[in-house]
């Protein structure tokens, strides 16, 4: 009996020691992008008229766990809630761990932006040269900010990025430039710069990085951390959205939904649509967004209980969720 029992007990410690090299997704919490997050708003827009919410348009994630011994992933494997898969996918060889985390929370950062530029030009609010990114230390550091919409240099309109690009290939570096700017909950400004040098031009240096896109003179804040990837743009987009008009998208039905957005408002696939379907059913939703490209891989599970709506743009999402909760039938997957 001694004997039978010493593999036992080695298999016994193969399954609570040994790891294995993959790497597991399932369905993730769900977070309504209406309600709040540790006493915060998950979207605050302060500075303007909100119109009052209610009801549910969910945003739902996909678990992830890495580092697994061969025990929990056969039970993962057994239970077919979770997906096993190889590590080196999601964490390529070449890459650290911190490396993926950090892109992961970038395209997160990114979808953010995204999602805000999508609404508000969704909304007609006018395009303006934005502020993304100013370079600290940098000539513009401590006097223009991200989100600032740059209005004329040296007296001269700056319409777009183009009329901005073309300006600044005329100037050298140490001269002085005053630019005038729009703030966001606050009074317009001028921002006095000396221009730098950057080895990669020889024209002046002014140290931020500008794209067209719709501005408003209101902020409007994601407070959700922790959530990596750009997944979360469609449904960010719809609670600003639902937030500064009248009525709700929702209507009385529990709304869930994924997919990446650009700034333009074009709804892009995303990866785990299946995980994300199981979270959004258990949370109670009916009707669930699907990116026109995860069609396809949506249908394959199609569960009765909840209604597959198909989306390629943020204005055919808004009509869809108007369509759905008037009585009517929006395309579907």
């Amino acid at each position: 009996m001694l004997t039978a029992m010493v593999p036992i007990i080695v298999f016994g410690l193969l399954l609570t020691v040994v790891t294995v090299p993959y790497v597991s997704l399932g369905p993730g919490p769900t977070f309504n992008t209406l309600g709040e997050v540790d006493g915060k708003q998950v979207v605050e827009i302060e500075g303007t008229a909100t119109h009052p919410t209610s009801g549910h348009l969910n945003m739902t994630t996909v678990s992830q766990r890495d580092g697994l011994t061969l025990g929990q992933a056969l039970a993962l494997w057994v239970s077919g809630r979770d997906q096993l898969i190889p590590r080196d996918i999601v964490f390529p060889p070449d890459k650290s761990r911190d490396d993926v985390e950090k892109s992961q929370n970038a395209d997160f950062k990114q979808s953010e932006f995204s999602a805000e530029y999508a609404a508000l030009g969704y909304l007609k609010y006018p395009q303006a040269v934005r502020i993304e990114k100013v370079t600290d230390p940098g000539p513009s550091a401590g006097k223009l900010q991200v989100g600032d919409a740059i209005t004329a240099v040296d007296g001269t309109p700056m319409p777009n990025v183009e009329a901005f690009t073309t300006l600044l290939k005329t100037t050298k570096p140490g001269q002085e430039l005053d630019i005038d700017f729009h703030r966001k909950n606050a009074p317009d400004g001028t921002a006095h710069v000396t221009l730098g040098t950057n080895p990669d031009r020889e024209y002046g240096y002014l140290g931020v990085a500008v794209l067209d896109a719709p501005w408003a003179p209101f902020s409007i804040e994601f407070n959700l951390g922790n959530i990596g990837g750009p997944s979360a743009g469609l449904m960010f987009s719809l609670a600003v959205i639902d937030k500064l008009t009248t009525g709700d998208l929702n209507g009385s039905k529990f709304i869930a939904g994924t997919g990446t957005i650009d700034p333009q408002g074009k709804v892009g696939p995303i990866g785990g649509i299946t995980h994300k379907m199981v979270a959004a059913q258990e949370a109670g939703a009916t009707v669930f967004l699907v990116p026109a490209d995860n069609c396809d891989e949506a249908r394959a599970m199609r569960d009765d209980g909840m209604e597959l709506v198909k989306v390629d743009n943020l204005g055919q999402a808004v009509d869809a969720l108007h369509t759905v909760t008037s009585g009517g039938r929006p395309p579907t997957c």
